[in-house]
């Protein structure tokens, strides 16, 4: 009866100990109130490596609630093209303001929101944007994530080109960076 009673207490003991380390394990993503910072970076090359373009991409947003974030975000990039007639650098940016509200409440947090900025720079058509996003930010530590986000912007002009940009004129953004919780 002893041996049975210490078999069942030990087997208790050992079922509640991962309950117990998981109560003690930190809490992943934001909270209501706290800003975060990102730093993405993208690349692509032609097949023979002549023409190339590498960008980098900062973030700076404030926590409207646990789930909704809003901020700022500025890109630049830098273009060696290479082509028939064309031999050049070329350098943009973009600056733009987001809104964003993430799903779920664990290490993986996919996310959808919508920017409106504008693009500027050699080699393009100074233009306002409005674009949609998606995404998913992957909590390393508590406060420390991996982020993957693919944006597509309706490219226009003047408030008459608006209803066009939807229809015609648009472009893909894809990053990948880091970010931070504070």
């Amino acid at each position: 009866m002893i041996r049975a009673n210490t078999a069942a207490i030990t087997f208790c003991i050992l079922g509640a100990l991962p309950l117990a380390v998981a109560a003690q394990s930190p809490d992943f993503g934001p909270q209501e109130g706290e800003r975060e910072f990102s730093l993405s970076g993208t690349g692509s090359s032609d097949r023979d490596f002549n023409s190339s373009n590498i960008g980098l991409t900062g973030d700076l947003g404030w926590y409207l609630r646990d789930n909704l974030v809003a901020g700022v975000r500025q890109s630049l990039n830098y273009a060696d093209i290479e082509g028939e007639g064309v031999t050049d650098d070329f350098w943009n940016g973009s600056t733009r303001g987001y809104l964003n509200h993430h799903f779920l409440e664990d290490r993986t947090r996919p996310f959808v929101g919508a920017s409106l900025g504008g693009i500027y720079g050699d080699g393009v058509k100074d233009s306002a944007f409005a674009g949609l996003e998606t995404g998913v930010k992957y909590y390393v530590r508590s406060k420390t994530f991996i982020l993957g986000r693919v944006e597509y912007q309706f490219l226009f002009s003047d408030s008459d080109e608006v209803t066009d940009a939807f229809q015609d004129d648009g472009i893909w953004a894809y990053t990948v960076g880091l970010g931070y919780h504070f």
